[in-house]
């Protein structure tokens, strides 16, 4: 079992990377390969709504300025798919918001490529408007029909210099049973 987990902080080790390790750590206990993708310091392209991906349908986005279709690539190969994202004006950041725009496009277009994959949603918050961020990612895995994990509470760490989130104790405990959670989800889709 593989999950792919993408971070779209600018911040290449902030708070974001901190949350995701936590989750990494629990998940490798468990015998689960993680791949770890920093995304937030491209430029990745936003849908431009060309509808080729519909036309095509082969799990691939007619934009190739950007490592997209590798992205896309790795999603479909995957288990279980995390994405991070920090909290910038209440919502995704924008590489988080063009991965999710744009495989979300390829992927319904050519069959529902993600369908049934597990995924989860990881938020780093200074103080507000982290729940509209996990929102956002988790609308993106309900229409891709996936099984979106949950934890002890909503998956959100605090803080806002980089590794401030690791003061968060409440945090740090979401995102530990966050990890067991999805292994267990895993386990069972897989047996």
């Amino acid at each position: 079992m593989k999950v792919v987990l993408f971070n779209s902080s600018p911040r290449k080790e902030g708070n974001t990377y901190n949350c995701l390790n936590i989750i990494i750590n629990e998940l490798t206990k468990e015998g689960i390969e993680c791949e770890y993708i920093w995304i937030g310091g491209e430029n990745l392209e936003g849908c431009t709504a060309c509808g080729s991906c519909a036309e095509n349908k082969d799990g691939k986005c007619v934009l190739t300025g950007d490592k997209m279709n590798e992205y896309i690539k790795k999603m479909i190969d995957a288990d279980g798919i995390i994405l991070g994202s920090p909290t910038y004006y209440a919502n995704v950041t924008a590489n988080m918001k063009a991965l999710i725009e744009r495989a979300g496009e390829v992927c319904g277009a050519s069959g529902n490529l993600l369908k049934r994959k597990v995924g989860a949603g990881v938020i780093a918050v200074r103080r507000g408007g982290g729940a509209h961020v996990f929102s956002s990612i988790n609308y993106f895995f309900l229409i891709s029909q996936m099984i979106v994990v949950g934890s002890s509470y909503w998956n959100l760490g605090y803080g806002k210099q980089p590794g401030e989130v690791l003061n968060d104790e409440e945090g740090i405990q979401t995102f530990k049973t966050l990890g067991q959670n999805f292994a267990y989800v895993l386990k069972k889709i897989n047996a």
